[in-house]
């Protein structure tokens, strides 16, 4: 075997620069064309709108609709953007849809990697959120952004736990939280509602709330979908809800001014 790398020719043009005139080519400030195929997300493509997430008595609850958008085209209709993590902790996703599904198998793997210790003791909700954290506040700072805003919610040795991580690494916690188009029009709704009552809040009229919220957004966020599912983590666990059908009534456009057939 020739062991003297100058020998080894060099490799093919259409990969390295042609032009490169050191003798090592491995040293040569080279530019390798299938690296292109390889690039950072500029902009999110396929894209998840609001989540909505509250607390209750009991636990915790949170809402997101199946839709998954191709830019302003309702593409997707039947994606699940609600992500249950363990036995204690769910986590609902706004933003890009690959970029979620990237998140779900990092945290798949830390699931997978914590029960192979065989401790005894697993993640919870509060550590999950401060991972998440990590792990977008790390990419941010790479300038290779996972687009995402995130809510984390769970229940565990009787606490009620709600956070939200957004691309940038931000975190904060809160009784009513909601992201994307929700975060305006639907946190006024659940702050009346929950915040500084949610002690006394039911499971059902907690459900209630949300069903309401989905509504809202509906009628008037156009990336929105009429099917949306909830999620509930309490001390029985996590469970989430198969598709539930928003009853929608737009009877009142006929009266808009501009609306359908009128000229006036």
């Amino acid at each position: 075997m020739d062991h003297f790398p100058t020998n080894w020719g060099r490799p093919r043009n259409d990969a390295f620069d042609a032009y490169g005139t050191y003798p090592i080519h491995q040293r040569a400030p080279v530019k390798d064309t299938f690296a292109e195929g390889v690039q950072h997300t500029q902009q999110p493509i396929v894209t998840g709108t609001s989540v909505l997430a509250i607390q209750y008595k009991d636990g915790i609850m949170m809402a997101a609709d199946n839709l998954a958008s191709y830019g302003s085209l309702a593409r997707f209709k039947d994606v699940r953007r609600l992500h249950a993590v363990g036995t204690s902790t769910v986590i609902g996703a706004s933003g890009d849809m690959s970029d979620f599904q990237a998140i779900q198998s990092i945290l798949d793997d830390l699931v997978t990697d914590e029960f192979t210790h065989g401790d005894g003791h697993d993640l919870g909700p509060a550590e999950v959120h401060e991972y998440l954290s990590r792990v977008m506040y790390a990419r941010r700072s790479k300038i290779n952004p996972l687009w995402n805003s995130l809510l984390v919610g769970g229940f565990r040795d009787g606490k009620r736990f709600l956070g939200y991580v957004d691309l940038l690494g931000t975190t904060y916690s809160a009784p009513s939280i909601a992201t994307g188009y929700g975060a305006y029009i639907a946190i006024p709704l659940l702050r009346a509602a929950v915040d500084g009552k949610q002690d006394q809040l039911t499971e059902e009229n907690a459900k209630k709330i949300l069903h309401e919220c989905m509504r809202v957004l509906f009628y008037r966020d156009a990336r929105s979908l009429d099917k949306y599912q909830i999620a509930t983590v309490s001390a029985a666990g996590v469970t989430i809800s198969d598709q539930i059908q928003i009853e929608t009534a737009w009877g009142f456009a006929e009266g808009i001014r501009g609306y359908g057939a009128q000229t006036q």
